[in-house]
């Protein structure tokens, strides 16, 4: 059986905080605003997974009001809902990503992004796609003020 989740998240740019993307530290003289380390792409393809298979969503797994999630690691937490999601006996098919962001640039960081998310999830980086695009200057993430991400994936259980 094969189930596809969708995920989507956005957070406020800010200063005084790292820039992590896809478990990528990107140079840039702002960071995401948020709970944990406020890494957008990681948070939509958690989303992903969980909606596939109706676990809900990031927010209630791990909530903005337990501290033990103040500044996480999001790829630890893909980690762990990865392991769930294997325990209900489905493993990752494919994922397919975007990064919406006026700036900084992308597509320098994508391969890392993509090397360590493949490992995480211990899928091939051929199954993986993270595209960069802009919202040609519309909007909060066209005027810098955000960045968004939407992810898709398809679970299966063999």
């Amino acid at each position: 059986m094969f189930r596809i989740g969708i995920g989507y998240d956005i957070h406020k740019l800010t200063t005084g905080r790292d820039l992590i993307i896809g478990g990528v530290k990107i140079t840039h003289e702002k960071g995401l605003l948020g709970h944990s380390d406020a890494d957008v792409l990681i948070h939509a393809i958690i989303d992903a997974m969980l909606g596939a298979l109706a676990l809900s969503d990031i927010g209630t797994l791990f909530p903005d009001t337990d501290p033990r999630y103040k500044d996480a690691d999001s790829t630890i937490m893909l980690k762990h809902v990865y392991d769930l999601i294997k325990k209900k006996g489905y493993k990752l098919e494919n994922l397919d990503s975007n990064i919406i962001a006026q700036s900084p640039k992308m597509m320098p960081y994508i391969p890392k992004m993509k090397e360590g998310l493949a490992q995480i999830l211990d899928i091939d980086i051929h199954k993986l796609s993270i595209k960069a695009k802009t919202k040609e200057e519309l909007d909060a993430v066209g005027q810098k003020l955000a960045i968004e991400c939407n992810a898709v994936v398809l679970l299966s259980n063999d």
